[in-house]
């Protein structure tokens, strides 16, 4: 179901765009609030414009309930057609397939040098999305919301794929409550529809914080951690640099029923990084003996050579074949069926 705003939208009316799977929005006509300027200004006093209050900037980039803004009518409709082109008929149709142009891309070498050697240095993840991508072509969801999370639409070979991928731009990738509420109801509406989701993973861990432990980041992360974990869809995974402790768990690991799990040579995979870990574990100890010891480290944990050998990782990848080797995971796992137990329904950590 797709909610068009194109104009108020205001008190218990709101519910019914709340509902729906997506809300688009367009600017400077629509508007969503329960209560209004006017209600505001005689009970709290203060004193916004409609707009500032509900309008697509407020949904789209601060509250996250609407997943599209656009400049006009126009371009909404002409978006929800582009978005309905994604997306199967119903639950219980076939996957969608588009008609293929056979780009014959096979190694892409510019992969090779998209993550910087310089650890500390961010890159663009959504390069690496629209060149595995058929014809570079990615759709977008909600954003301006929550941008150290990136989810949107892809196709491979035709297929339609559900993306969920850390932005080391932002916030170097860290999980937070914000891109855990927007990923984990992501991966469930994919998994709703049986659209078999791509996860990339660079996230050094959950964002530390007063704010977030006071705001319920525990159940918030656990909202991802569950829509993984009862995903039946085909999960394929693929971890570009570092995946460290409980963010590397609830990224899709093989422990959530990962399917297919890669990394290119550049991953870290470890419970936390390398000088964190020889802070604690040698504790006390002089300035040099720790600068070994934190090299130690990174040489026999903070690669991802340690997690192959004990399954966690199926194969370790040069980034150049990277788009070759997931058309051949997706295509293996078209036929698969999975079945949860059965249960009256689920108990998601709301």
């Amino acid at each position: 179901q797709i909610s068009a705003i194109l104009g108020p939208c205001a008190g218990g009316a709101v519910y019914s765009p709340a509902m729906t799977d997506f809300i688009f929005m367009s600017k400077n006509s629509s508007y969503m609030f329960v209560t209004g300027p006017e209600v505001l200004k005689t009970v709290t006093h203060e004193e916004v414009s409609s707009d500032y209050l509900g309008g697509a900037e407020a949904h789209t980039k601060k509250s996250g309930v609407a997943d599209f803004s656009f400049e006009n009518e126009v371009i909404v409709l002409e978006q929800i057609r582009r978005l309905v082109d994604f997306l199967p008929e119903s639950n219980s149709s076939e996957q969608k397939v588009k008609k293929y142009i056979d780009d014959s891309r096979g190694e892409i070498i510019s992969l090779e040098t998209l993550v910087p050697k310089d650890k500390n240095k961010a890159y663009d993840i959504k390069e690496l999305i629209k060149n595995i991508a058929d014809e570079l072509d990615f759709f977008e969801v909600q954003r301006d919301f929550a941008k150290n999370i990136v989810i949107g639409f892809i196709r491979i070979e035709g297929y339609t794929i559900g993306v969920v991928a850390n932005q080391p731009l932002e916030l170097a990738g860290c999980l937070d409550i914000n891109s855990s509420r927007k990923a984990a109801r992501f991966v469930r509406f994919c998994d709703c529809f049986n659209i078999p989701l791509l996860t990339l993973v660079d996230v050094p861990g959950f964002l530390p914080g007063t704010d977030q432990e006071f705001n319920g980041i525990i159940s918030h992360g656990a909202k991802l951690l569950f829509a993984y974990g009862e995903a039946t869809v085909p999960k394929v995974t693929l971890i570009t640099r570092k995946a460290y402790g409980g963010a590397y768990d609830v990224m899709s690991s093989k422990h959530l029923r990962g399917d297919i799990n890669y990394a290119w040579p550049s991953a870290e995979i470890a419970v936390m990084g390398a000088e964190g870990a020889a802070k604690i574990i040698h504790k006390g100890v002089d300035e040099n003996t720790l600068k070994n010891n934190i090299n130690k480290y990174e040489e026999k944990y903070a690669t991802p050579y340690m997690a192959a050998a004990r399954g966690y990782v199926d194969e370790i990848i040069t980034p150049s074949v990277t788009r070759v080797k997931l058309i051949s995971a997706f295509k293996v796992l078209r036929g698969k069926e999975l079945k949860n137990p059965w249960k009256k329904h689920d108990n998601i950590p709301l």
